[in-house]
């Protein structure tokens, strides 16, 4: 009977029923076959690990790691080169005031 619930509305000649009331149960009969198959197949996938799918996050999983990585010694190469660049600078202004300095 729950495969044919989509195919077949048992309601539809109940001697009780209006038409409209036949379809409204009809419908949630077949919310309610669909949450059971929902729910069914949410407890398959929650018991039983996927192989593929564990395989394929550790893959990503390093793939992840070697992205941070290499973020990370990129963010150092270019707080490396600021600090360098500032230096540079630094050495620059205070040879300026020293020749200013001694010109004076």
């Amino acid at each position: 009977m729950s495969a044919q619930i989509f195919d077949v509305n048992p309601y539809e000649n109940h001697p009780e029923l209006t038409q409209t009331e036949a379809e409204v149960l009809w419908e949630y009969a077949k919310l309610n076959q669909r949450l059971k198959i929902m729910i069914a197949e949410t407890k398959r996938l929650s018991q039983v690990p996927e192989e593929h799918l564990l395989k394929d996050m550790r893959q990503v999983e390093t793939k992840m790691g070697f992205v941070l990585t290499l973020f990370q010694a990129s963010v150092w190469g270019v707080i490396n080169e600021r600090a360098a660049a500032a230096d540079t600078r630094d050495d620059e202004d205070l040879d300026t005031t020293t020749d200013k300095t001694v010109m004076q």
